[in-house]
């Protein structure tokens, strides 16, 4: 048991009228869509599109390997919304604003996994059921981080973790667009969707931190040196991050700028009067700049030219650069 928890979930309900102007500054700023906007499936649907339908998978089997597995696992880990609606619920409560929020929050987030799953599917990208199968066999393993029964390391966690889902969504798009503009396009609505979710809880955390800046920072200090993404537990998920990392989707360099934005957007350096707990928490996210640099300098100076295959894309072989 957090014996902070009381106090915690205090500076949670005061912060509250925050999260209700964050929510209605979030949905007057947002242009609201739906999967079948993108990829349309009506019973009365343009006899054109068949067509369209023709063209796009023929577009879409030009799409390198190494982009197929970042588009498989991003759309995994947006399939994985069960696990992160539970966690925000158990966290944040059922009731008030940020039960609010995380019911606004999911129904947004619902409709990435639902676009891609329908692009995937009908664009013939994947062997269907080796994706399905892994997808089962994720929501089925559960994903239970071991954040202390402390809720702000799930704000921590979820500002961190949107920025990252928004990179590695806008950089996929970028190298899908070289090949298939359609799917690009539909990168573009998710990482649109992410970037304002993002802000949302970046801005919590930061009205959160002036409440309570001391165990702020210790939550945040434990979270970001070792941020496990969404979909750590997805089987084969060390290789398609690997194969992102190389296809210079997302890896370390990615992670250590997201982590320099907060920190200057944070301003942690400025923060003062803190205890020796505080203290001890803001020279150590201080330092993570430079540690994650170093990281990433070793993975980039340790990695050779390396095949990968995966059965989603039916073990085809495909060679990548270390990068």
């Amino acid at each position: 048991m957090n014996p902070d928890l009381p106090a915690q979930q205090e500076v949670l309900r005061a912060v509250e009228s925050t999260v209700r102007e964050l929510m209605q500054k979030h949905r007057d700023g947002r242009k609201l869509w739906m999967p079948s906007d993108l990829m349309p499936a009506d019973e009365l649907a343009d006899p054109n599109y068949e067509e369209e339908l023709s063209s796009l998978r023929e577009r879409a089997r030009g799409l390198p390997d190494g982009v197929r597995v970042a588009i498989a696992l991003n759309l995994l880990t947006e399939e994985g919304l069960p696990h992160f609606h539970r966690l925000v619920a158990v966290y944040m409560g059922h009731h008030g604003a940020w039960a609010e929020w995380n019911n606004l929050w999911t129904a947004e987030e619902d409709r990435h996994g639902c676009v891609l799953r329908d692009y995937v599917r009908d664009a013939r990208v994947f062997n269907m059921k080796a994706l399905e199968e892994m997808q089962f066999q994720y929501i089925e393993s559960g994903f239970d981080p071991d954040w202390k029964d402390d809720p702000y390391r799930l704000l921590a966690y979820t500002s961190l973790q949107e920025k990252a889902t928004q990179t590695s969504h806008a950089n996929a798009g970028r190298l899908a667009g070289n090949y298939e503009p359609k799917l690009q396009k539909i990168l573009a609505h998710i990482c649109a969707d992410e970037a304002r979710h993002y802000v949302f809880y970046r801005d919590s955390f930061s009205a959160v931190m002036k409440l309570d800046t001391n165990r702020a920072l210790h939550a945040l200090a434990a979270v970001a040196p070792a941020l496990a993404m969404p979909g750590h537990n997805i089987a084969g998920f060390a290789q398609m991050s690997e194969v992102e990392r190389r296809a210079g989707i997302y890896g370390p360099r990615e992670y250590l700028k997201l982590v320099e934005e907060l920190v200057r957007h944070w301003a942690i350096d400025k923060m003062d009067g803190l205890s020796a707990m505080g203290r001890a928490a803001q020279d150590k996210v201080m330092e993570l700049p430079k540690r994650l640099g170093r990281m990433a300098d070793y993975v980039e100076s340790k990695a050779h030219s390396r095949s990968f295959s995966f059965e989603f894309i039916y073990q085809r072989a495909f060679e990548m650069a270390g990068g």
